[in-house]
C-alpha cells in the first residue's frame, strides 16, 4: 500500500498543488488545514510522514512538532517555510523534526526528503523486528550453529550448571554468557565479569575475593571481590585458560565449597554464585602441558558451548552485515544504505579472522566513509584489510558463459535522484531503493538458484555443489524462497 502523507499548511492552494504532486508520485496524501486538524487526524488514523508548515495561525508548526513527538515520536516529520531561518531550522530538528524545507518547495527535493526519511523509518522498524526474529537472545543468525546455541541456551539457563563456554576471540562469548543469566532464575541478580587474561598476576586474588585493609601495600580500604559482587546472581570468568596456576587452586576451592576469605583476612565468607567461563583456548591441551588443573576443568566444564567462527557460518552474513548496517548508519547520523549484490558476494567471501567484532567495525567504518546511497563492490573491496587475498567464491556458469555469481563490475552511485546503480547479477535482477535489504538480498539468491537448477536440469545435488552449499541447507533456501523443482528459468 503507498504511503500515506499527512500536508498541513493554512492556504489552501498550497494544500492542494503538493497533495496532486505527491499523489503524482505515488504516495497518498491527507489534508490539514491548521495544526489542531494535523493532531486529530495522527490521533484517529495512520500516516507514514508529515509534511507541515511552520507558519500557521492558532498553533504554529513547532508547537504541532512538539506535541506530535510527544504522541508518536517515531512518525516523521518534514518542517517547511518560506520564511526559514537558520535558528528555526535549528529549533525544528531539536524538536524532533527529520528535515527542514524551504519554501517554495522544489518537487525533486521534496522526493527526495520524503523518501529518505520513509527509508530511515523503514530501516528502523525491519531493525526491530529482525532483532525480534533473530535476536532471541541478543544475538543474529539463523542457520544451523546459531540454532544449536540458541538450544543449548533454552535448555541450559534455566539450571544451577556450570557452563563453559569457547570459541575464537570475537565470535561472540559473553553475549552467550548474557543469555545464559537474563533466561535463568539468578535474572533479577548481577552479572558480574572478570577477564582473567587482563589482571595482573599478583592482583587476581583480590579481584576475585576481595581485600581487607593493610592487606598489602596500597590497601587502604575492605575492598569486596568479584565474587562477593555476584552473590546470588552470576559471576562471568572471561580467558579463564590464561589463569595462572596458583589461583587455579584456589578457585578451585570456592566452586567447591561456595565460601571464601578475603586476601590478609580470616573471616570465611560464604558465597551463592552460578559461575560461567569461556575460552579461546584448547584446555584438554593446556591440561596436557601441565598449565591447567584438570579437576578444575571437569568443575567448570558441566555443559560446553561452543561459539563457531563467522567463517563457519557464512549463512548469517547477510543478516548480520545488514543488521550492522542499520545499527551503523542511525548511530553516525547517516541515511540507510543499501548493500549491493556484488558487495554483499566480496564481504561474504572473506575469512574475518576477528569475527564478528572485526565485522562490526568493517561495517560502521563502511557507514562513515561510504558516499551511497548504494556500497559499491569497490567499496566493500576497499573497506577489506588490505594483503589480505580473498578466498576463491564459485563460479558456475549459465550456459557455459557469463559468471553466475555477482562478482564482477562496479556499481557507481549515480545521484539522490536515482533509482539505483546497475550492478552485474543474473539476467533481470537489479537492486531497487524500494526494497528492504533483506528483499533484495532474498531477490538475488533466487535469482541464482533458479539459473543454476536450470543449469543442471533441476540437480539439486549438482545445485549444491556448484554454490558450495550443503545439500540440506540448499533445500531449507529453496523452501525459504518458495521455490521447488520445476520452477527453474529454462
Amino acid at each position: 500500500m503507498p504511503a500515506a502523507v499527512l500536508i498541513v499548511d493554512d492556504e489552501k492552494n498550497i494544500l492542494l498543488t503538493l497533495s496532486q504532486s505527491l499523489q503524482l508520485a505515488g504516495y497518498r496524501t491527507e489534508l490539514a488545514s491548521s495544526g489542531q486538524v494535523a493532531l486529530d487526524v495522527v490521533s484517529a488514523r495512520p500516516v507514514d510522514a508529515v509534511l507541515m508548515d511552520v507558519k500557521m495561525p492558532d498553533m504554529d508548526g513547532l508547537t504541532v512538532l512538539a506535541r506530535l513527538t510527544e504522541l508518536k515520536p517515531e512518525l516523521p516529520v518534514i518542517m517547511m517555510s518560506g520564511h526559514g531561518t537558520i535558528d528555526t531550522a535549528v529549533k525544528a530538528t531539536q524538536l524532533g523534526a527529520r528535515d527542514f524545507l524551504e519554501k517554495p518547495l522544489a518537487r525533486d527535493r521534496l522526493l527526495v526528503a520524503l523518501r529518505n526519511v520513509l527509508t530511515h523509518q523503514a530501516a528502523m522498524e525491519e531493525l526491530q523486528e529482525l532483532r525480534a526474529q533473530l535476536g532471541r537472545f541478543d544475538m543474529v543468525g539463523g542457520g544451523p550453529a546459531m540454532q544449536r546455541i540458541f538450544s543449548l541456551i533454552q535448555r541450559a539457563a534455566p539450571s544451577e550448571g556450570r557452563v563453559l563456554i569457547t570459541g575464537e576471540n570475537g565470535t561472540g562469548k559473553e553475549l552467550i554468557a548474557r543469555a545464559l543469566h537474563q533466561h535463568s532464575r539468578r535474572k533479577g541478580g548481577p552479572f558480574v565479569k572478570l577477564n582473567c587474561a587482563a589482571v595482573p598476576h599478583d592482583l587476581i586474588e583480590s579481584e576475585l575475593f576481595g581485600h581487607e585493609k593493610g592487606a598489602f601495600t596500597g590497601a587502604v580500604s575492605v575492598r569486596r571481590g568479584k565474587f562477593e559482587l555476584a552473590h546470588e546472581g552470576t559471576l562471568f570468568l572471561d580467558e579463564i585458560g590464561d589463569m595462572p596456576a596458583a589461583m587455579q587452586s584456589k578457585l578451585l576451592r570456592v566452586l567447591q565449597e561456595g565460601e571464601l576469605e578475603r586476601v590478609g583476612g580470616t573471616e570465611t565468607l560464604k558465597v551463592d554464585v552460578r559461575v560461567f567461563a569461556a575460552t579461546n583456548k584448547n584446555l584438554e591441551k593446556e591440561i596436557a602441558a601441565g598449565r591447567f588443573r584438570e579437576d578444575l576443568y571437569y568443575r567448570i566444564n558441566v555443559v560446553q558451548i561452543h561459539s563457531p567462527p563467522l567463517r563457519e557460518r557464512r549463512e548469517d552474513l547477510p543478516d548480520l552485515i545488514g543488521t550492522f548496517l542499520r545499527e551503523a548508519c542511525a548511530k553516525n547520523g547517516r541515511r540507510p544504505l543499501m548493500l549491493s549484490p556484488d558487495a554483499l558476494a566480496v564481504m561474504s567471501a572473506y575469512d574475518y579472522p576477528g569475527n564478528v567484532r572485526e565485522l562490526r567495525n568493517l561495517v560502521e567504518r563502511l557507514a562513515i566513509l561510504c558516499e551511497g546511497p548504494v556500497v559499491s563492490r569497490t567499496d566493500a573491496l576497499e573497506l577489506l584489510p588490505r594483503g589480505r587475498p580473498l578466498p576463491p567464491m564459485p563460479a558456475a556458469t549459465v550456459g557455459g558463459d557469463a559468471p553466475l555469481a555477482p562478482l564482477t563490475g562496479t556499481t557507481t552511485p549515480m545521484g539522490a535522484e536515482a533509482v539505483a546503480p546497475a550492478a552485474s547479477g543474473p539476467p533481470g535482477w537489479r537492486p531497487r531503493v524500494d526494497q528492504t535489504f533483506r528483499e533484495q538480498v532474498e531477490d538475488a539468491e533466487r535469482e541464482i538458484i533458479q539459473h543454476v537448477l536450470a543449469h543442471t536440469h533441476d540437480n539439486v545435488t549438482e545445485a549444491a555443489r556448484i554454490l558450495d552449499l550443503e545439500r540440506g541447507h540448499f533445500y531449507k533456501k529453496m523452501k525459504a524462497l518458495g521455490l521447488r523443482r520445476g520452477q527453474s528459468e529454462s
